[in-house]
């Protein structure tokens, strides 16, 4: 009997065995140990499955770490990420035919040295321990010889792209030359004329002028596309009226929230804590005698306020220092007493009074908050209804007629952020709609919920000019205004260049001393301070802005003076950037013309298998 049962027990093993083989041959290779299958390839140079589905899943747990929540992959390849782990994968087996080709390797010395200095590989005193190494690697799927294999391939890769991208660095001159651009400052003296120093009147335009004005400026008054939207729709707001909550409700909320409406004394305080009672008092002798402040004793403990301060606390909350702290008023120090970390000095920041509030003074505050949160649930209940009565063919016309919903229409070119297209959800699904989608009932993000139709689409258009002849008007007289602003300009400009003053030509005039390029002046027209740059000592220009014009003067020019600590920050910070960017260049080069040479081939039959046992 017992030999039979040794022999079904064998006979088991076997079946158990085979169903496992035939489970490894269906994920779509011999197994990721078994025979090697590369899912891509650089010349000679292989990515194997295994090292393919290994770093994914390193990847998936650093994003799970990241995200604090579990990642599939599925959502993992909607974020390219295993395009990501593939095209690293391509990058080190490109390093590894550029280190066969220049014959570089590293010894058995070098590899131990490494797996020496790996700490899940060292013992209780340090040192390397065969056991735990072994062991490391038997949890992650790997042999020995494998891992060892790929430390010797990253320390030659290493090498090689250390011979890449060291020793590339920027000559200063390049970040000098910025930095002197940056750091130049102008001196300039400026006057603005406004429609208020017009010596003449703008003239009435002519219908000729105006039509004119309208198809220079045709863009101006152009319609975006624009979608005619029915909409249906509820709020929490719109049925509060017809949500009622009963004396009951309100006396029950309020029992559970008595600690919200009722309140004891309460104290903003700061804690010190010290090692000994003696050094507690210490301290709080030299409070007293002005020696010292609590701020101080703070920063001599390398601490910051944020660290001392315990927040608002009743008396309670301080234990046995309680009845001591809140004898004291507001900016006293109080102690030393006894606290959870030892004897310590408090100060009190503020004195909070005990807060009652009865019942019958609360009920319009819960009522309100009630009946809300009742018609977010009348809303969320009906939803589905909604969405049922649209499915089975209602119109939003029907449903307006027989529910809560409400109906409305709106012009939607992605501008307004008005009624129901202030809410980011109608946005969104407006933006994305068409005429061919059915309306579907969407959360609005408050408890409400809407549905939407998309009755027209009138593309992008010119108004008529009769509809915005206004318009048209108003644009065409403020550029009238600028116009003639611009033509006194010019004379200004004329006589300050041939020597004049802001005072003789009698401008009210403004000077400014110091500016960078990067320096604004939201008096003047945009782009002012940068034309100041343009200018040549003394001389004058003007500025044209919308019925305004400036006229500006050059006073002064201020070299850059590069030997300021700020200045070499700033030429240090640009000479790495710029040695690192050389650097990033040179290597994605150098990946380049290795693929190129070598050739990059893909399994996308084997990716796609192990893609999906890995989802």
């Amino acid at each position: 009997m017992a030999l039979k049962a040794k022999r079904l027990s064998r006979v088991f093993l076997y079946i158990l065995m085979g169903f496992i083989f035939v489970g490894l041959l269906g994920f779509g290779a011999t197994s990721f140990t078994g025979g090697r299958q590369d899912v891509a390839s650089v010349g000679d140079q292989g990515v194997d499955a295994s090292t393919y589905v290994r770093t994914i899943q390193q990847e998936l747990r650093a994003q799970q770490a990241q995200q604090g929540r579990a990642v599939t992959f599925a959502e993992a390849q909607q974020l390219g990420l295993d395009r990501q782990v593939l095209a690293q994968l391509i990058v080190n087996a490109s390093l590894d035919w550029a280190s066969d080709e220049a014959s570089i390797s590293v010894g058995d010395e070098e590899v131990a040295k490494q797996l020496a200095a790996i700490s899940a590989f060292q013992g209780a005193d340090g040192s390397f321990d065969r056991d735990a190494y072994r062991f490391a690697l038997r949890n992650i799927g790997m042999s020995e010889r494998d891992f060892e294999e790929d430390l010797r391939k990253e320390a030659s890769r290493s090498i090689v792209q250390g011979a890449i991208v060291s020793g590339n660095e920027m000559s200063n001159t390049y970040a000098e030359t910025l930095v002197a651009y940056a750091q130049e400052k102008r001196d300039f003296t400026w006057a603005v004329l406004t429609e208020a120093d017009m010596t003449t009147g703008v003239p009435v335009p002519t219908d000729e002028e105006l039509q004119a004005y309208y198809e220079e400026n045709i863009a101006q008054f152009t319609r975006p596309e624009t979608k005619v939207i029915t909409y249906a729709w509820v709020t929490p707001d719109m049925i509060v009226d017809s949500v009622e909550v009963d004396e009951e409700t309100l006396r029950a909320s309020y029992e559970e929230r008595r600690d919200e409406f009722n309140m004891p004394e309460r104290r903003l305080v700061e804690r010190l804590v010290f090692s000994s009672e003696a050094e507690a008092l210490a301290a709080a002798s030299a409070i007293t005698n002005g020696e010292t402040t609590f701020d101080e004793l703070v920063a001599e403990r390398g601490l910051d306020l944020s660290d001392v301060d315990l927040g608002i606390v009743t008396v309670e909350d301080l234990g046995a220092a309680g009845d001591m702290v809140f004898a004291v008023a507001s900016g006293a120090v109080a102690g030393p007493a006894g606290s959870d970390l030892g004897p310590a000095l408090f100060r009190v920041n503020a004195e909070l009074a005990a807060q009652e509030t009865p019942f019958e003074d609360a009920i319009p505050m819960l009522r309100d908050e009630l009946v809300l949160d009742r018609a977010r649930r009348v809303i969320e209940g009906q939803a589905e209804e909604y969405d049922n009565e649209l499915a089975a063919g209602a119109t939003l016309e029907e449903l307006a007629e027989t529910t809560d919903l409400e109906l409305g229409t709106i012009e939607w070119a992605g501008d307004s952020e008005d009624g129901i297209s202030g809410y980011p959800a109608f946005r969104e699904i407006a933006n994305a709609a068409s005429q061919d989608d059915y309306p579907e009932i969407a959360a609005l993000g408050d408890g409400g919920v809407f549905a939407m139709r998309i009755d027209e689409i009138q593309p992008k258009a010119p108004y008529p000019f009769e509809n915005v002849r206004d318009r048209v008007q108003f644009g065409w007289e403020r550029e009238a205004t600028t116009n003639a602003l611009e033509s006194e300009a010019e004379a200004y400009v004329a006589r300050l260049n041939a020597g004049e003053s802001f005072a003789d030509l009698g401008l009210t005039a403004t000077s400014e001393t110091g500016y960078l390029r990067s320096t604004s002046l939201d008096a003047l027209p945009a782009g002012s301070v940068l034309q100041v740059f343009d200018l040549e000592d003394g001389q004058a220009a003007l500025m044209r802005g919308v019925s305004r014009v400036a006229i500006l003067q050059l006073d002064g020019v201020t070299s850059a003076d590069l030997t300021t600590e700020d200045a070499q920050a700033m030429i240090d910070g640009l000479t790495n950037q710029a040695s690192g960017s050389l650097a990033e260049d040179l290597y994605r080069a150098f990946i380049v013309n290795i693929q190129t040479r070598a050739g990059v081939t893909e399994n996308p039959t084997a990716l796609r298998q192990i893609n999906a046992q890995i989802q």
